[in-house]
């Protein structure tokens, strides 16, 4: 097993990652609609990785493994598995470096997210689920030498996600605010477990929840079973969220780092997408609304009275689809 981050580690990756991502704004929300739904004296800051190049985190992990191939493997471009987000990432990471990138989507995938995948150049694969979409990958990367970037597994990939827990303790002390929780969705484990990892070095007093959709619950599962698990089929529309299961990696550092797993339903989502567009004026893809659902939800009283940081991941949803859930 690799070793986990540290600080100096994610400062440097950081660094190397420079003008290529954003360092994505922190705000505290305040309204009157959000107030009522929270219990008293509980303040929520956000950070809107929604205004992240390409539109969600994805491009931190991506970029920081791809930084890391010999000229030769950029040549040669990469291939990757992703309902949208880090397909998306990918193509912007090869644009970025002067490579190439060949993505393989299940035919379900939002079309607004395949659009933006071959606009930056992406050559896209289409097949039937994600279970398949991985055996094609593995396909291509064996048959045309392209390198496997994988959408949440591995040391890099957390490296890279580890760089938003680490802006988002320091921004807000920058506010004069010390973080009582942070509340950050699981799509397979890796943004949450680097999340995880940087908010503890930095603030090891901080509770850090993960949420997952009811209809994908790998983390939750390999939680309680102590070891990493998968599931059959993805139920959820938060589809950014719907890995088919948990990696050795990215399991550990979470279970290493992570306070609680907590699940939320589709209609919690919706809901919490309709606050945040109302409220705060966001417009967030299912997934970007997991956590602000855990902090209404499941996770409410726990949080009473505390300083709560919301990570908001990803805004990649078209108009038509974005008007569909709220109206649900």
């Amino acid at each position: 097993m690799h070793a986990f981050p540290t600080l100096p580690a994610i400062r440097a990756a950081r660094h190397r990652l420079g003008d290529r991502v954003e360092t994505t704004c922190v705000r505290r929300w305040r309204d009157d609609p959000l107030q009522a739904r929270l219990a008293p004296g509980t303040d929520v800051w956000l950070k809107e990785e929604l205004f992240q190049r390409t539109g969600s985190f994805k491009p931190r992990g991506a970029l920081t493994v791809m930084m890391s191939l010999t000229p030769e493997q950029l040549a040669r471009g990469v291939t990757g598995v992703s309902a949208g987000n880090h397909a998306i990432s990918l193509a912007y990471s090869a644009r970025q470096l002067h490579s190439t990138a060949k993505v393989v989507m299940p035919r379900t995938a939002n079309p607004y997210r395949i659009m933006l995948c071959e606009e930056l150049g992406a050559e896209v694969v289409l097949v039937d689920n994600v279970h398949e979409a991985f055996e094609t990958a593995r396909a291509i990367e064996r048959d045309e030498g392209r390198t496997f970037v994988h959408p949440y597994e591995g040391p890099l990939t957390a490296l890279g996600t580890a760089t938003v827990g680490m802006e988002f303790i320091e921004q807000t002390r920058a506010n004069g605010i010390e973080l009582d929780a942070v509340v950050v969705a699981a799509g397979g484990g890796g943004l949450t477990g680097g999340v995880a990892c940087a908010v503890k070095l930095l603030a090891p007093d901080t509770k850090v929840y993960v949420v997952e959709p009811e209809g994908a619950d790998t983390m939750h599962r390999s939680f309680a079973a102590g070891a990493p698990q998968s599931i059959d089929k993805v139920r959820t529309i938060a589809d950014s969220l719907g890995a088919p299961r948990c990696e050795p990696y990215s399991f550990a550092l979470n279970q290493a780092y992570v306070d609680d797993v907590v699940l939320v339903s589709d209609e919690q989502i919706r809901d919490a997408m309709r606050l945040l567009y109302r409220s705060a004026k966001l417009v967030t893809e299912p997934a970007g609304a997991a956590s602000l659902a855990a902090v209404l939800g499941p996770l409410r009283d726990r949080l009473a009275g505390k300083q709560v940081g919301v990570v908001v991941c990803g805004g990649n949803v078209d108009a038509a689809s974005f008007c569909g859930y709220l109206a649900d």
